[in-house]
């Protein structure tokens, strides 16, 4: 069964002459242990994808199954709970809460997935040496370097071992030498049987994946 699964998806903004077809009949499939790279020029509705994709935004029409969920029948606080659980989110901006440390930012999710509190640091604090910050459990963002913060972003992304990691443009924030090191740490999750999607602009960061698809006018060209 594939992990995320989109047919016909159509999302439209507006109407009349002021509509905007951000997806067009948008098919895609993603298998259990894919490492997928999404790549297109700004407008090309790669970032509408991902936002479906990530139950953050619903299409106008068509299906999306997530782990074999139809996604369009949820209410929103099924959908919330589905996203909770299953996916895992790397944004370009690190999204960390500035007054937590390392450690309690990354036990967010697993508060809100009913987590005990007896297990939640002890789950963060190996995701957090997972990712090579295991010195760092009690700094707080504006302590750590911005390839830190992501890594912190990253464990924060797998502490609830979701079914799809979504990467959107997460070396964008970063020089080259921090870019490889989290790309690094992206591969080794994906060596480890996470499923990945990672949407980006750079050749370079596309070719760590073992897939490519190319976004134009809404749809997938190649």
């Amino acid at each position: 069964m594939p992990v995320a699964e989109l047919v016909g998806v159509e999302k439209v903004y507006g109407s009349g002459d002021a509509e905007v077809r951000a997806l067009d009949g948008l098919n895609l499939q993603v298998n259990q242990g894919d490492y997928l790279a999404v790549m297109g020029a700004s407008g090309s509705g790669k970032s509408t994808a991902m936002n479906i994709l990530g139950c953050l935004d619903r299409p106008t029409a068509g299906s999306y199954r997530l782990n074999g969920v139809p996604v369009e029948t949820l209410n929103d606080d099924q959908l919330a709970d589905l996203r909770n659980r299953e996916l895992g989110f790397v944004f370009q901006q690190f999204h960390l809460l500035p007054q937590l440390t390392a450690l309690d930012n990354v036990t967010l999710p697993m508060i809100y997935a009913g987590v005990p509190a007896s297990e939640r640091r002890q789950r963060a604090r190996r995701a957090l040496e997972r990712v090579g910050l295991g010195q760092r459990l009690h700094n707080k963002p504006n302590q750590l370097s911005g390839g830190q913060q992501q890594r912190v972003a990253i464990a924060r992304a797998i502490i609830n071992e979701p079914a799809l990691l979504l990467a959107d443009e997460p070396t964008g924030a970063l020089d080259s030498h921090t870019t490889e090191e989290v790309l690094d740490i992206v591969d080794e999750l994906h060596r480890g049987g996470i499923t990945v999607v990672i949407v980006t602009h750079e050749d370079n960061v596309a070719a760590r994946a073992e897939q490519v698809v190319h976004f134009r006018d809404g749809r997938i060209t190649g």
